[in-house]
């Protein structure tokens, strides 16, 4: 079911994009668009097209040109002044008024570029009607304003489809939900949930607040938020989150979060500041434009005064220095970079990947260092039994002997030997006690059996014997934990216990190594511990037995080593670290996107997704190059030309030449921008 499932009506609860924030929002103070729509501009583009051919049809010029002649009828010399000034009114009008806004700020750019091109062609055409001087520009005029209105059209419907990834997110929220009060279901407005309710969710629906379920078990469908196309399985106490679909099995879930509060809504307020936050490149352009306005104004003048004063040809001047300031503007530049960050941010968001500051994706592409918190990140961060030894040879019962004596208890240790006995039917135990520090002990079938540590056998003065004390040897090297299981006081059996590693764990490393880059691993572990994950990884260097508070300081050695360093970890314990490096990227926080050191929140617990940011880094910004270079590669060929460098050897570029040129040049940026949806970052993709 994709996000476009249900086309909901947006009532006042669906989160909008970004509360506080214009989601809209200045691209980087490029939108000068705003409150215009993609539709306005197509209108207008489609009606200045219909004024346009008649003006270029009858105009004397081109029918020179071409060599043709429309059969004459009384006022036929009218039709292209009098259409010429409805499309520089109506056309042109977006473009004055947003150059007016330009000169109030003081930040010439596009649109004063735009303005100025067509406000001199008008007033020169308007000239030419009385005789001031001998130019008839309407066609170009009405040209220009065409395909201009049109490069317009295009950006916003690109931006448009971009921030759709934000709309998509707000759909994901259903119109209702089924609040259960005293047994009895009823349907309520979303917006009259408040926390502390229980819901039903059926299954095919979505989850309508975060919360935690209260009854039932389910699998979920949590791509829209993580990105993670599996199904997970959630069970009573496990945390949901708005927006996921429930599959299987209905649920009851007790509302912790709702509105604002959500995931859901912290994830779109992400995208929103990162599509609102500048980049250095965006900045970048629009300095060009500003720089682009004074070139065009300084060549247009030098054109002028050349051609009136040294060449003596007043008509030429005017042509040459109107060609000039309407070649001036490339669209193209406008477009290079908003287009980018917006398809991105989209595209990364759609991938669990949300982007809080848009220059740590930038800074991604340099990173030759990735540093993860092993616990929670390269692991699950929960034990799982990976050895099993009996004195006498039958390992299973001695699982089975120490699963029923943990069979009561809550301790995880105790839950990853239970799980390690699978569905096999345990004997009953009676009696059960932890004993602090040391174990549990139980009566299972008229025995006393104890399981624990090196404590117990110390405290029961037990031995194990030597061909079991060999086993254990090799499992301690490796840095597992050993728990002995002790029958009437004597050991019959022992276990090892390792944190789990994540099974995509080898491949992220595997392709971090592929992208040249060297990965580093930082534990709380004891070092034998760290070596044997490492080892198993094939990771490059470790930093073991570091507490929490100590984890920046490590990144600060990477640091002064020279290395440029993104550190990965789960955002509770890491932010100091998360924001002393280079690039932050906090994992798995699918649930609380409201990590404040992190750049880069992924959503998923997937490691290899780290990979992911990288390719899009390195993508987005060779996209940006390319479209800047494109851009400003246009005028430096255009500009000497329009301005008639190459005059004496009969090669002029017309004003209505060079506009479709500037035209083509925008629309090989939106189509080269367009091709970054073809990268796929979805985990080892």
């Amino acid at each position: 079911m994709t996000a476009h499932a249900h086309e909901h009506h947006h009532h006042e609860h669906h989160a909008e994009p970004a509360q506080g924030h214009d989601a809209h929002g200045a691209h980087g103070g490029h939108d000068k668009h705003a409150g215009h729509s993609p539709e306005m501009f197509r209108q207008r583009f489609w009606l200045t097209l219909a004024l346009t051919i008649p003006v270029v049809l009858f105009s004397e010029m081109v029918q020179d040109w071409l060599g043709f002649s429309l059969p004459s009828f009384p006022g036929d010399s009218a039709i292209p002044p009098v259409l010429g000034t409805a499309v520089f009114v109506y056309g042109g009008s977006v473009f004055l008024v947003g150059a007016w806004h330009e000169l109030r700020a003081r930040q010439p750019g596009m649109m004063l570029l735009i303005a100025l091109a067509i406000t001199v062609a008008f007033v020169a055409s308007a000239a030419s009607l009385v005789g001031l001087v001998e130019v008839e520009l309407w066609w170009e005029l009405s040209t220009l304003v065409a395909i201009m209105l049109l490069g317009h059209w295009q950006e916003m419907k690109a931006i448009g489809q971009a921030r759709g990834a934000l709309a998509a997110l707000a759909e994901l929220l259903p119109d209702e939900a089924e609040r259960v009060v005293n047994r009895r279901v009823e349907t309520v407005p979303l917006s009259a949930l408040r926390a502390g309710d229980l819901v039903l969710v059926r299954p095919g629906a979505r989850v309508p607040a975060d919360g935690r379920i209260e009854e039932g078990r389910a699998e979920l469908d949590e791509s829209m938020v993580t990105g993670e196309s599996k199904l997970v399985a959630r069970e009573e106490g496990d945390r949901v989150v708005a927006g996921t679909v429930v599959a299987g099995s209905s649920v009851r879930v007790r509302i912790e979060a709702v509105g604002d509060e959500t995931a859901l809504a912290g994830i779109q307020r992400l995208v929103a500041e990162a599509q609102a936050s500048r980049s250095r490149a965006q900045v970048l352009a629009d300095r060009f434009a500003a720089g682009l306005f004074y070139v065009a104004v300084a060549v247009g003048a030098l054109t002028f005064v050349a051609w009136a004063a040294f060449a003596g040809e007043p008509d030429s001047a005017v042509e040459r220095t109107i060609t000039v300031l309407v070649i001036a503007c490339p669209h193209a530049l406008g477009l290079a970079i908003p287009l980018v960050v917006a398809l991105s941010t989209s595209l990364s968001s759609r991938n669990g990947i949300l982007v809080k500051d848009r220059l740590a994706l930038e800074r991604m592409r340099t990173v030759d260092t990735v540093l993860f918190d092993k616990t929670g990140t390269l692991t699950l961060g929960r034990h799982t039994v990976t050895g099993v030894a009996a004195v006498d040879g039958d390992d299973d019962a001695v699982l089975t002997l120490a699963a029923a004596a943990e069979a009561d208890s809550e301790h995880p240790v105790a839950r990853a030997i239970v799980a390690a006995a699978g569905g096999r039917p345990l004997p009953r135990a009676q009696g059960f006690r932890a004993i602090a520090g040391r174990g549990v002990e139980a009566t299972v079938d008229g025995a006393e059996v104890a399981v624990g540590g090196p404590a117990l056998l110390h405290e029961r003065e037990a031995e194990a014997p030597a061909a079991l004390r060999e086993r254990t040897a090799d499992w301690e090297a490796r840095g597992a934990s050993i728990l002995h299981v002790l029958r009437d006081g004597e050991v019959v059996g022992a276990l090892a216990l390792e944190d789990e590693v994540r099974p995509e764990s080898r491949q992220a490393v595997d392709e971090l190594h592929a992208n040249g880059i060297r990965v580093v691993m930082i534990t709380g572990d004891a070092r034998r511990v760290a070596e044997a994950v490492a080892a198993d990884l094939g990771i490059d260097e470790v930093f073991a037995e570091v507490l929490p508070e100590d984890k920046d300081s490590a990144v600060a050695e990477l640091q002064r080593r020279g290395e440029r360093v993104a550190m990965v970890g789960d955002g509770v314990n890491d932010a100091p670290a998360l924001a002393r490096a280079d690039v932050g990227i906090a994992i798995g926080a699918g649930t609380d996107v409201a990590i404040e050191s992190a750049g880069v929140v992924l959503a998923s617990n997937d490691p290899r997704a780290v990979v992911s940011v990288v390719r899009l880094s390195r993508a987005s910004y060779r996209k940006m190059v390319q479209n800047l270079g494109w851009a400003a590669g246009y005028n430096v060929v255009a500009l000497p030309l329009a301005a008639g460098v190459l005059a004496p050897v009969g090669v002029v570029l017309a004003p209505a030449v060079g506009a479709v040129l500037m035209s083509v040049s925008t629309i090989v940026v939106a189509l080269n921008s367009q091709l970054l949806r073809r990268l796929d970052l979805r985990p080892g993709a």
